[in-house]
């Protein structure tokens, strides 16, 4: 019984003295450019460059360039005039009565006019309100400088539309300068062409000069500026006025201004763009449809405006979902002919231009990390795994070949003398965040993955046999470089990786995974998934080695820790038993494996209920190791916190109380206040503190301990759900019954959904929400639980089990509460008999039924019965 963590045992009462199920738990230890710039007629390289600028009001216009003219006395509306030249494309607001004549340079081709806003946004744009907030509040400040806002993100995420929609709607820029900044040509080019249009002279630099001169509250667009290479900055202004934009991919420019990452819509939003692009009534049917399908498209804009073509020509808004699902590839490569915005690239296009720009390994690095959850990628996985191939080399048998091996990929970031060099990985993730293929999360220093980009990126792969092996490969070498007390923390951030990875390719490949990827889940509270890799384990030792091979021997033991984890107690026990005798035959009983046994053993003992032997077994353990390992050792520490636990069942409170006091000290002092096993000793401590009558040091305490483990180990891990569990039964305890209740039945669901209706854990907190119901005087809800507990108690427990006996006796007392005298009679008569069988005539459990006994015979009126039994409590030193 490994690092114990127990719920308490003692009863609430309500009018009569009821008692709940002890709840125990144990854990051991190239790049777009937009159309809207295109150049025109043919293949030189002309650029379009779009103006917007306010020219006089009234009257005719001047006749010189784009100079406004005198001033009129009328005021005409406002006409936009579309001049396409081969060197730009200018768009002129006048807010006179008319325009009649606009000279440019001689290299003026004429066009006739259209009315065209320097860029629109597409029609059917929505949502992104809060960026749009964002940008609206930057923008309106009067800070005396220059500003720039950046929006940056992964391509295709609706960086250029959200800032056109923007620009669209901010009336106070005077002039609008739109810039393709894709490249340093175009950059360079789309300054010149507007530095000809103003006269301002003939190159990037003059316009510049003559922007900084300009104290007005102009706009420069920089759009897709999606090249790290390129140094942004001399293409600013030299000044402390004016305005900025900057839409990018590389997460690296966030530096030259305020900014926002532009991902996924929200949900709504992403609902209403679908049906907008499909041409699909807004209704709640189609809302329905909608919304699995941009849930099946991870909320992505350029995904769900592509879905929208497609459903808009073919008219499948109800079959999408079903064609998606098994045609992805091929649908988020197609690009549809009829589109709502100049955008010239597809889904997957857009991110393979991304792909081009990496480096050979920063590209194995993605499609490694394919095989992986999308989340919380870190660097400590390559880093152990790269610290096991250079201390264990000689025992690696890569499964892998060629560039895939993993010693070959994990060379990357190690020196001569393979140590691991964090710098060279941050190179490496730096260059793919440049283009916002990765994102990073500074508080638990890991990547991620956009969800689409993660599985587009496997089809990228050409040996996806040999990418996967070598994937798995790392992840078990790394798993095996992690510490024995960072085994359970670094298991809750490797179990959705291992789940990705058996889920690719679910057949296992070496022979050293099955142990450890079952370690991670026995770890992470997925005890069944750890059940099924471990029978697999045993059976595959069996025939490698033998029945008696040190190797199946732990095989074996760590299948019945897990049994008993899954309350498969007799099959724990039998398994243990066996285990046990060889070790004591092969390895002797002072070896490290046979107390690791013997302790299972034990904890199994007292699981079933059968506290002597468990305190036995433990007993001989902590004196062994006391001897072998010393006062302080961990090991040593843990089973004294689990004799504590025996203790504390057998009612020996104070007992308990001292070991537990002395094994948080030292845990403190060893590991830490936040250690999880400083946390299960202070979480028992506060069960002993329970049945000693001290109900508000034992909230303090699990109020300390829940905070900690929801922060450690999340809301549904086992151990956060016992430690709920007993802060509810500290409240029912206090007499707040409500908040008791409320705690109660989220764990209820939460331990049905994790381990289902008939494991123990699931019963126990049903049990002491029945007890909760008994002391509200909602008596029907209390009995129907208890029946239902009671049942399933007989059949996983037996009969005579204490916990069976704990909701026998409860039950009873629901029926006395109902005046079901009778029915509270037989079961209390059969309770009683038991309890002095198991527990003795002195226990605090067997006399609590005794007095209820007591009780039901007065109400029944067979008072001699009832005189005799409390002459035997009297007899006995019980108060009544």
């Amino acid at each position: 019984m490994s690092s114990t963590d127990s719920p308490d045992a003692s009863a609430s009462q309500p009018s009569r003295k009821s008692q709940w199920n002890p709840f125990r738990s144990r854990s051991s230890k190239s790049d777009p450019k937009p159309a809207s710039v295109r150049s025109a007629g043919d293949n030189s390289s002309h650029e379009a460059v779009n103006i917007h600028m306010s020219g006089g009001q009234g009257g005719r216009g001047g006749s010189g360039g784009s100079q406004g003219g005198g001033g009129g006395t009328g005021e005409g509306p406002t006409l936009q005039n579309h001049i396409k030249t081969e060197h730009l494309t200018m768009n002129i607001t006048n807010t006179g009565s008319a325009m009649n004549t606009v000279h440019t340079s001689p290299a003026v081709v004429q066009a006739s006019q259209a009315i065209n806003h320097c860029p629109p946004p597409s029609q059917i744009f929505h949502g992104r309100q809060a960026i749009l907030d964002s940008m609206h509040r930057f923008f309106a400040q009067e800070t005396g400088k220059q500003k720039r806002y950046v929006l940056y993100g992964l391509g295709g995420a609706g960086k250029t539309q959200i800032a056109l929609k923007f620009i669209e709607g901010w009336i106070k820029f005077t002039d609008q300068l739109f810039v393709d900044a894709s490249s340093t040509n175009t950059i360079e080019t789309g300054l010149t062409n507007i530095a000809v249009t103003n006269q301002a002279g003939k190159s990037s630099q003059d316009e510049l000069m003559w922007l900084a001169r300009k104290h007005e509250d102009w706009l420069l667009f920089l759009d897709n500026a999606d090249d790290p290479e390129i140094n942004l900055n001399k293409f600013f202004p030299k000044c402390h006025h004016g305005n900025i934009i900057i839409t990018t991919r590389n997460y690296g420019a966030r530096i030259h201004g305020a900014h926002s990452e532009v991902s996924n819509m929200e949900k709504s939003d992403a609902v209403i763009l679908l049906l907008k692009s499909a041409q699909c009534a807004i209704s709640a049917t189609n809302e329905k449809l909608a919304a699995e399908i941009v849930k099946a498209l991870w909320y992505f804009p350029l995904a769900i405006v592509q879905a929208g073509a497609f459903i808009s020509k073919s008219e499948a808004l109800d079959t999408y979902l079903d064609l998606f699902l098994k045609n992805k590839t091929e649908l988020l490569k197609k690009k549809s002919t009829q589109t709502y915005d100049d955008y010239a690239w597809a889904v997957y296009t857009t991110w393979e231009m991304s792909l081009s720009k990496l480096s050979a390994p920063a590209v194995m690095f993605l499609q490694l990390c394919s095989f992986l959850h999308q989340d919380d990628i870190s660097e400590d996985i390559f880093a152990r795994a790269a610290n096991y191939t250079k201390n264990s080399i000689s025992q690696t048998q890569s499964l892998s070949n060629g560039e895939m091996k993993p010693e070959k990929f994990l060379s990357n970031f190690s020196g001569p003398n393979k140590n691991w060099n964090s710098f060279q990985f941050l190179e490496l993730t730096n260059e793919i965040k440049a283009y916002s293929l990765i994102s990073y999360n500074l508080e638990r220093k890991s990547f991620s993955i956009h969800p689409l980009l993660h599985s587009w990126t496997q089809t990228t792969i050409s040996n996806m046999e040999a990418c996967h092996s070598c994937m798995d490969e790392i992840l078990w070498m790394s798993i095996t470089e992690i510490p024995g007390h960072d085994r359970a923390l670094s298991s809750l951030r490797l179990v959705s990786h291992v789940d990705s990875l058996m889920q690719t390719i679910p057949k296992l490949t070496h022979n050293f995974q099955r142990w450890w990827y079952a370690n991670i889940y026995w770890y992470a509270g997925q005890y069944t998934k750890a059940e099924a890799l471990l029978v697999d384990e045993v059976e595959r030792c069996r025939k490698c080695y033998s029945d008696d091979d040190p190797n199946t021997l732990q095989a074996m033991t760590f299948l019945a820790i897990t049994y008993d984890k899954l309350s498969q107690f007799k099959e724990a026990e039998e398994l243990h038993d066996v285990v046990l005798e060889k070790q004591k035959q092969l390895l002797g009983e002072d070896h490290p494996h046979t107390l690791a046994t013997m302790h299972g053993l034990a904890a199994t003992y007292y699981n079933l209920g059968q506290f002597e032997q468990a305190e036995k077994l433990y007993i001989v353990v902590l004196e062994k190791q006391k001897w072998l390992l010393g006062d302080d050792h961990l090991h040593t520490l843990t089973t004294m916190c689990d004799l504590a636990l025996t203790y504390d069942n057998f009612g020996q409170l104070k007992e308990a109380e001292k070991l537990y006091v002395v094994v948080l000290e030292k845990r403190k002092k060893l590991l830490g206040n936040d250690h999880l096993d400083t946390l299960r000793t202070m979480h028992n401590l506060a069960i002993t503190y329970g049945k000693l009558g001290q109900f508000e040091e034992a909230e303090k305490l699990y109020v300390v301990v829940l905070e900690k483990r929801k922060k450690l180990l999340g809301d549904d891990h086992p151990d956060t759900l016992n430690t709920m569990h007993n802060l509810a039964l500290a409240y029912d305890n206090l007499g707040q019954f409500e908040e008791a209740e409320k705690l109660y039945v989220v764990v209820l669901e939460k331990w049905k959904k994790l381990l289902g209706d008939d494991q123990l854990n699931t019963l126990s907190t049903m049990h002491n929400l029945a007890i909760t119901y008994d002391n509200m005087g909602q008596f029907e809800e209390a009995e129907k639980l208890y029946v239902v507990a009671l049942e399933k108690q007989k059949k996983l427990l037996g009969e005579d089990h204490p916990d069976t006996l704990h909701t026998m006796h409860n039950l009873a007392t629901s029926y006395a509460h109902l005046g079901q005298f009778k029915k509270a009679e037989q079961l209390e008569v059969v309770a009683l008999e038991k309890r002095r069988k198991v527990l003795g005539d002195d226990h605090h459990h067997t006399l609590h039924t005794m007095e209820n006994l007591v009780d039901t015979y007065n109400n029944l009126g067979r008072t001699k019965e009832a005189e005799k039994l409390k002459a035997e409590l009297l007899a006995k030193g019980r108060k009544l």
